[in-house]
């Protein structure tokens, strides 16, 4: 269920005071009202990052809750047996993310099972949570549903909905989680990998793009976005928008590791120096840090020697473990300090063996 509201103030309180901003007073406020159906701390946060990523996917709002622009109350009441009604109801405020929500959440259910085990009844009240202390404080009792005042607008009659969801469900955009499940289908990225792209906007759009441009295979690239872009962006603390390596600039090395000129420890060194200058050619730059594609004679040389040093090896390969190519694979990447391109390599081998 969706409520019409206006925003009245934000309150932020700190250890003797309590300030009250009234800038947003009179913003119009969508409060999304959930059945008592969510039983657990981990299940409030999955439902709140997914509802996060509609909002910002729809275009209604940023939804960043340290700013204000979503908040969360939640109403806590536990019980003993799955059977039982649930117990007296306790609302919580002043959480300010995702996070802190689940660590109220805890903290709140483990003093009321603590309290009913130690024969103490339990008030309905408004309880909030204290970051910094780390534990739930009593801020207001509350009786029944009247003490909200709460009062139908005349003005404002109910809305029938279905036939006007209809009219604007073409409208909406594709919302994360049919993009997450379009992606394990169509690019076969695994249910992890397509959660971590499909977790920030901005992500997504980054992904596609590169998608586009590069003619990698759509797997390898979030792998390489999720073990190589996402780290670096969190160790220089850049946000995506921000990032100097842009997906043209990506899918270009990507594209060069298809190609055999660099290898894919090689295009690891040349993300980090394109990090720094962003304005040079990915290819020229690779020419620059001598990034040349291995002899192929000097390859051949080394695929022979990885072969003759593992005869056992070689003996399990030709019985039918064809597992153990990746280790040969391996040992000549090793005897090649990288410069081989590990596809050729097994290409190579098997051709060999095989």
């Amino acid at each position: 269920r969706i409520h019409l509201e206006e925003d009245v103030a934000k309150s932020t309180h700190l250890a003797k005071t309590t300030l009250i901003d009234f800038n947003r007073a009179g913003t119009p406020l969508m409060e999304i009202v959930t059945e008592p159906d969510i039983e657990s701390a981990e299940e409030t946060f999955a439902y709140l990052k997914s509802l996060q990523q509609i909002l910002i996917a729809g275009g209604i709002s940023d939804a960043d809750m340290d700013k204000g622009q979503m908040r969360c109350d939640v109403n806590i009441s536990v019980r003993k047996n799955e059977s039982d009604p649930l117990g007296t109801k306790i609302e919580l405020k002043n959480m300010n993310s995702t996070s802190a929500v689940r660590r109220a959440i805890h903290y709140e259910v483990a003093r009321q099972c603590e309290a009913l085990d130690n024969g103490e009844s339990l008030v309905q009240a408004t309880w909030r949570w204290d970051e910094d202390l780390g534990e739930t404080q009593e801020m207001r009792t509350k009786e029944d549903a009247h003490d909200y005042r709460y009062f139908p607008d005349p003005d404002l009659l109910p809305v029938k909905t279905a036939a006007y969801i209809e009219k604007v469900r073409p409208l909406v955009p594709e919302l994360p989680h049919e993009k997450s499940a379009r992606f394990q289908k169509e690019l076969g990225l695994t249910p992890y990998d397509a959660s971590v792209i499909t977790s920030d906007i901005q992500l997504v759009s980054y992904f596609e793009t590169t998608i586009a441009l590069a003619k990698t295979p759509g797997k390898k690239v979030a792998n390489w976005i999720i073990n190589n872009f996402l780290g670096l962006l969190n160790e220089k603390s850049v946000e995506i928008q921000a990032s100097p390596v842009t997906p043209a600039k990506l899918s270009d090395i990507l594209n060069l590791i298809e190609a055999g000129t660099v290898s894919n420890s090689q295009a690891k060194e040349l993300f980090a120096a394109l990090w720094d200058t962003p304005e040079k050619d990915p290819a020229a730059l690779a020419k620059e840090m001598g990034f040349e594609p291995a002899d192929t004679g000097a390859i051949d040389a080394l695929i022979d020697e990885v072969i003759g040093s593992n005869p056992d090896k070689v003996a399990e390969i030709q019985g039918g473990n064809e597992k153990l190519l990746n280790f040969l694979t391996g040992q000549v990447m090793k005897a090649s300090k990288g410069k081989a391109n590990p596809k050729i390599v097994t290409e190579g081998l098997r051709s060999k063996l095989l």
